[in-house]
């Protein structure tokens, strides 16, 4: 479940560096990169499947660059369910779908989970003081809020 949580998160942070990345998208909030991280997984848990199925012919003849297309379509379809999202072109949803796969991806990569925390460690395989300037690290209190 943290890991889960964890995974939304880098998602919904790399939702709001795609404005600093690619012109033509506007994100009102973090509030709003919460909500869209949120239906954009949803959209892949639900949609994805039935989509990779029935394009699997396009999907084989480009070797899965089709793939990046389903990616782009789905995340401009979650930013018509979510307001305080402005996707200006599909060119844009494309090139925003793909720095959020390279983002979580890598945030996913970094990603450490231990009983009760999880931590994103960026020196990843170095000797390093633990608690480090370069790790976000977030622990659950006793009345169960992430500190």
């Amino acid at each position: 479940m943290v890991r889960l949580l964890g995974k939304w998160l880098g998602v919904a942070l790399s939702v709001l560096a795609i404005p600093y990345l690619v012109s033509g998208i506007r994100v009102e909030s973090f509030g709003t990169a919460l909500a869209l991280a949120l239906v954009l997984g949803l959209l892949n848990v639900v949609l994805k499947p039935l989509l990779v199925l029935l394009t699997l012919p396009f999907t084989l003849i480009t070797f899965g660059f089709f793939l990046w297309v389903i990616n782009g379509f789905l995340f401009w379809l979650s930013s018509q369910f979510v307001s305080g999202i402005e996707v200006q072109s599909f060119g844009s949803a494309l090139f925003a779908s793909l720095w959020i796969s390279l983002i979580s991806g890598f945030l996913s990569l970094t990603l450490t989970q231990e009983k009760g925390r999880f931590r994103w460690s960026f020196e990843r395989g170095q000797a390093k003081p633990r608690n480090s300037s370069s790790d976000i690290d977030l622990e659950k209190d006793s009345t169960g809020r992430w500190t």
